[in-house]
Formats: C-alpha cells, structure tokens, sequence
C-alpha cells in the first residue's frame, strides 16, 4: 500500500474525470458495501479504477474531501478484499496525499479471469459508466468468457523493460494522460511488464503493442494492417483485380489505427466505378469506417500469426481482423453484448484524453448508425474458420425495385448486372426476383423476351 502526494495539475484531471467504462468516483460516505458492487463490476468486466473521497460533480461544495488518516479507510479496504467471492488477485492500492482535503483511496482493479460477488453473493458486471446486476444464464455466459486465453499478458522475454522506457511512445502517452509516475512503475502499476524467475521485468505482448518502437519485430505473431485497392465489384479477391502494391502498415496500435484510417480514406476521396453509362462515387461516412477499424484492431486475437486485411472494392470495403467473435458474442447478439478480448489495451487506449475508442462496445452500433445516416445499409458481419470480416457496402436502403425504377427514369434499359454494381447486393437471384416482381406488377417488360439469359434486358413499360 503506498501513499503519493499529488501535484496540482493531477488534481485538476481528476476533478475533470468522467465516470465511464473503466473509473468511478464515489464520497468517503459510501456504505462499504454498496461500493463492493461496483469493485465486483470492475473485476468481472474489463477492469477500472475507483476514487474515493471526490465528490459528486454537481456538489455546491469543496470536490475533495478524503479520510483524515488512512487508517480510516479500513472498513472499505476489509470489505472488498476479504468479503468478496473468490477474492480478487492483484487489486493495486495506493492512498493519494491531497494535504489538508485529507487522502483519497484510489483503487486499480484488473480484470480477473474469475466469476465474482459481492458478500451478498449478488453478481455485477461494468456496462459503459454502470454496475449492473446479472443473473441466470448472463452469469453462465460470463463464466464462459473468463476461460479464454488473455494473449496480450503473455511476457515477451526477448524485450527488456529499457527498451520500453526509452519509446518515444511511452514517453508521449505519459505526457497525454498527465502522470507523475516515473515510466518504470508506470509500466508496473498498468501490469504491461511481468517479473521473470530472476527478478527482472519484461514486457507484455500488450505492452509491446502500444509502446514498442517496431511492435511489429519484436512479436513472433503478425501485428500489421494491410490495405489493398481492388478494381472490381466481384465477391471474390483475386489478384489481378489489385491495384498497385498494398500497402503495409507498421508501428504501435494507436499509430496503426490512424494511419489506416487516413489510408483507406485516401484511396476512397476520389474512387468511382462505372455502373452503365453513370461513373458512381464511392462515399462512406468517415465514423462508420473508423469505428470498425478501431474494433478490428483492439479486439483482434494477437495470437494468431495473420494482419488484419482492409480490401476496398469498387462497391464495398472488407475489413478482416484475425480471431473468431470472442466468448460468447455471436453475430445475432454482438450489437447488445459487451465483451473485450484486449481489456488492458482497450482500456489503456480509452483512457487518453482523445481517445481512438472513445465509446466503449459501442463501435458497431456507431457505425450502423453512420450507415443508415447516409442512406447504406448497416455493416454485415461473417464469422470465418479463424477470422471475422466486417463488410460496408454502397448498397442503398433503398429497396432493389425503387432503384430498378430510378434508373430507369434516366436510362432506355437496365440489366441484372448493373443493378448489382448500382446497388451493392451481390446476389443475382435477389436481383432477378425484383426484376419479377416489377414485371408482374406491368411496370417493366423484356427488351427481347427471347434473349439468352445473360443478356437479359429490361425497359420501363411505357404509359398509354
């Protein structure tokens, strides 16, 4: 247990922090037991951090009013260490010295690999800036996402701490989320370093991941992000559809992240495809492609020796990321569901002040929401053998046969293929079904009702 003296540029962040995802802050005056539910939350999710001795925002009063001696913070630390079920391991506790407001009680919980409850043998879970309670099979499903295997924890013995300490990166992280710390118990306290049989530390895989100069070439597994330009509108990737090199992306998590975004943005500016006669623009709206690239990267299983490919196609962008859906997220219940296999790089990333992932589990309901604003259908998900591909296609709301009719307002006849570019749906039975549909209801006739079936063409039936 340590105590720290605070500086006032600390102090300052703190009375700005939000309560989000990974912090809570609560008053001295809190019953030890309500704020046991909010501990359990912490552990059984992603990890956080609680503050107590700050109060509420909108208090009329002094915001810091902590315990006039540490020892009077007894009854909280008892009842979250020794009455919780199992206990948590590796719970950080340090007292911060604020002089006369006294010393607040700042707890670092980390995720556990375990199901835990409080004394009441009640089960709580973290939810964006919630604790809340579950039961029955929420708990069975929990249970089952604590067996996975946490790559990003595993100590890279190759890599000395030192040459963590002296990144450029670490350096600029520390200076963004304002920490006095010095960069070795930084290292420490976030657990990115693990201590060997010897007694020296080295860091973790997501240590690595966020820190490391060339990540890249100090892991075994591949850790890059590939973008490739594919001139075709074709379900299938192959090679001579590719347009120049694809481009490789090297560096940190957060580097990568920005770097791809602006990539993919670039070939995307000024890319069209011809769809008859009408050159169509690709646009995508800028959340949607950055909130599904930040999922891919954060939540991708870096144990598996694969980059995460971004293929951009004449009408839809693919973005594969290794590993299958984590735990027990399907792609029915992944836009209600929260799970995280990365919790220390998510977390770490969240808690910059300009955060890549700024709303936690949220990206693909932000995205969705960004491609419906715009008019294109949501985001399609396909979980492979050993990857999962999340697709954006220009594809309309619109259904098929309004946009057989718009463009046939401009244009003599249309075919089934240039509905498929015009609208993104790669089926061509879905397509011809339209096409039957409207002639059935007499608003469209063959040009040549004995053509072959590949070159099958349709007019608008013309008002007498």
């Amino acid at each position: 247990m340590e105590i720290r003296k605070i500086t006032s540029k600390e102090k300052k962040k703190l009375l700005e922090l939000q309560e989000d995802h990974f912090h809570e802050i609560k008053s001295i005056r809190i019953k030890p037991s309500d704020l046991q539910k909010h501990f359990v939350a912490f552990a059984n999710a992603d990890g956080g951090e609680i503050y107590i001795g700050i109060e509420d925002k909108k208090s009329t009063r002094e915001r810091i009013i902590g315990f006039k001696n540490i020892e009077d913070a007894n009854d909280i630390i008892s009842t979250l260490m020794e009455t919780t079920k199992p206990s948590v391991e590796n719970v950080d506790i340090e007292f911060l010295d604020f002089g006369k407001y006294g010393f607040v009680l700042h707890l670092l919980i980390p995720k556990s690999p375990r199901v835990h409850y409080t004394a009441n043998e009640e089960c709580y879970i973290r939810l964006n800036a919630s604790s809340k309670k579950i039961k029955g099979e929420k708990i069975i499903k929990l249970s089952y996402s604590k067996g996975h295997y946490n790559y990003e924890k595993v100590s890279i013995q190759e890599v000395e701490i030192d040459d963590i300490i002296t990144s450029r990166y670490l350096s600029d992280y520390m200076k963004r989320v304002e920490t006095s710390l010095s960069e070795e118990k930084f290292l420490r306290k976030q657990k990115l370093v693990q201590r060997s049989e010897n007694g020296s530390y080295h860091p973790n895989v997501g240590c690595i991941l966020l820190f490391d100069e060339e990540p890249q070439a100090s892991l075994d597994t591949r850790c890059a992000i590939k973008v490739y330009r594919l001139r075709t509108t074709d379900t299938e990737y192959k090679r001579e559809y590719l347009e120049g090199k694809p481009i490789t992306i090297n560096g940190p998590i957060e580097q990568q992240i920005k770097k791809a975004i602006e990539c993919v943005q670039n070939f995307i500016k000024d890319a069209t495809y011809q769809v008859g006669d009408n050159l169509i623009k690709l646009n995508y709206p800028y959340e949607a492609l950055k909130e599904i690239l930040v999922n891919a990267v954060i939540h991708r299983d870096y144990s598996l020796n694969d980059d995460i490919h971004v293929r951009i196609y004449d009408n839809r962008v693919e973005i594969q990321s290794p590993g299958k859906l984590p735990g027990y997220i399907t792609k029915e219940n992944i836009m209600d569901e929260r799970y995280a296999r990365n919790p220390n790089i998510v977390r770490l990333l969240h808690n910059l002040p300009d955060p890549v992932n700024y709303d936690i589990g949220e990206g693909l309901n932000t995205a969705k929401n960004a491609m419906m604003k715009a008019g294109l259908v949501a985001p399609e998900i396909e979980e492979l053998e050993n990857s999962v591909v999340v697709t954006l296609k220009h594809q309309k709301l619109a259904s098929i046969e309004d946009q057989i009719m718009e463009y046939l307002e401009n244009h003599s006849f249309v075919t089934n293929k240039i509905i498929r570019n015009l609208t993104g749906e790669n089926s061509e039975n879905k397509v011809k079904r339209a096409f039957q549909r409207l002639r059935k209801q007499g608003k469209i006739e063959p040009l040549d009702p004995n053509a072959n079936a590949f070159n099958f063409k349709y007019r608008k039936v013309s008002k007498k």
